[in-house]
């Protein structure tokens, strides 16, 4: 098997480093610090995000019919790498990439596209998610926010947690149950202006304004913001979460912040101990892991395969790569993760924190692959 890039993905990669070496500004690392659900990461987004679509860097997977430019999908995974080795300069706007936007484009009516997709593509558009709940977490199949029929309407009523970006966000990609189980479920787009809807920041460690509580009080929407049927709902999410998984390659970023890690310990005459020189292996050995099972998910992807079990190994991979490198970072740099000398380090250690409850709890990852791919009975 022969794991060497060819020379145009070699050359699509040099590309877009050197477009982020030029205009990313002196200051993006602390622009980077605040969190990418923050005011600060949110309003760079909505200025960076158009000069990547002019440059053909947002969205050069999509079709030309909503503004990409029918490129390989190994193009889109080179991309979202050397976005996150930079530190993600898209901020939230990767979920419009990623999947949102593809969702929307197998999935969403005439008038949805039309409506959405414009604006991602041209990078001007802030999407939060409505998935986790009280009591429901990521066992979506759990969810208890209810979306009632009322004529040409739907009345949704419940709450919503730990949702990325609500603060700032435009729409909402919300799941409410219509009926029981999960034939009950409906994907609906929410705009986030609609009469009912309250957003409360939830203060933590892991950037300014990335998560919220989000209540839904009599909220009033039209049908057309339904996504699909209504008995379609479980389709839509398992596709979504298919893209969603392996489509932030926190790997890169680790992978060059652990590269960054042992230079600064080099030039401090810290890294003769055999102790610190094997952990640091295992850490670049995680990444490496994490990143060929990504890959695999990837290959399968360009080759048209339905998703299978791969994505949920390959998540598990990538927790570990996050969680084996700021581990090495704490124990061997502590003090780079205070002031401001060290932001990268410190912004990799934040979004480390989150890594295995994003994009669905590491725990019901490894249930999944208990189930569907070592095919352990429930509850073994």
């Amino acid at each position: 098997m022969d794991f060497a890039w060819s020379d145009e993905n070699d050359a699509f990669r040099t590309k877009v480093s050197d477009f982020l070496d030029q205009n990313l500004p002196n200051d993006w690392q602390a622009i980077a610090r605040h969190g990418p659900g923050s005011r600060e990461q949110t309003e760079f987004s909505l200025s960076f995000c158009p000069q990547l679509a002019a440059a053909g860097f947002l969205v050069p997977h999509w079709p030309a019919e909503w503004g990409g430019a029918d490129r390989p999908t190994w193009e889109h995974f080179i991309l979202g790498e050397e976005m996150w080795a930079a530190g993600e300069p898209r901020g939230g706007q990767y979920m419009n990439v990623n999947w949102i936007g593809p969702v929307l484009m197998r999935y969403g009516s005439e008038e949805q596209k039309h409506r959405y997709l414009p604006p991602m593509a041209a990078g001007r558009a802030i999407w939060c998610q409505g998935f986790s709940e009280p009591g429901a977490g990521s066992d979506l199949a759990s969810l208890r926010t209810k979306a009632l029929r009322d004529g040409d309407d739907y009345i949704i009523n419940g709450q919503k947690i730990w949702t990325s970006y609500a603060g700032l966000a435009e729409t909402c990609f919300l799941l409410a149950r219509t009926g029981e189980g999960r034939s009950g479920i409906a994907v609906f787009l929410v705009p986030m202006d609609t009469p009912g809807i309250e957003v409360r920041a939830i203060p933590s460690l892991i950037g300014h304004g990335d998560i919220h509580e989000v209540f839904f009080t009599d909220v009033r929407i039209p049908s057309s913001c339904r996504l699909g049927e209504e008995g379609e709902g479980w389709t839509i999410i398992s596709y979504a979460l298919a893209n969603e998984r392996v489509g932030i390659p926190r790997y890169e970023m680790s992978s060059r912040e652990l590269d960054a890690m042992v230079a600064e310990l080099k030039s401090r005459g810290g890294f003769g101990n055999a102790a610190i020189r094997t952990r640091a292996a295992e850490a670049a050995a995680a990444c490496d892991a994490a990143r060929m099972l990504v890959y695999r998910v990837v290959d399968e992807r360009a080759r048209g395969e339905p998703p299978g079990t791969a994505a949920n190994l390959a998540r598990v991979a990538v927790v570990e790569a996050d969680h084996k490198v700021t581990d090495f970072g704490m124990d061997f740099l502590p003090d780079c993760y205070s002031g401001s000398d060290h932001a990268a380090f410190q912004a990799h250690h934040e979004r480390a924190i989150v890594t295995g409850i994003a994009a669905g709890a590491a725990e019901i990852q490894l249930n999944l692959v208990a189930r569907r791919h070592l095919d352990l009975p429930k509850g073994a």
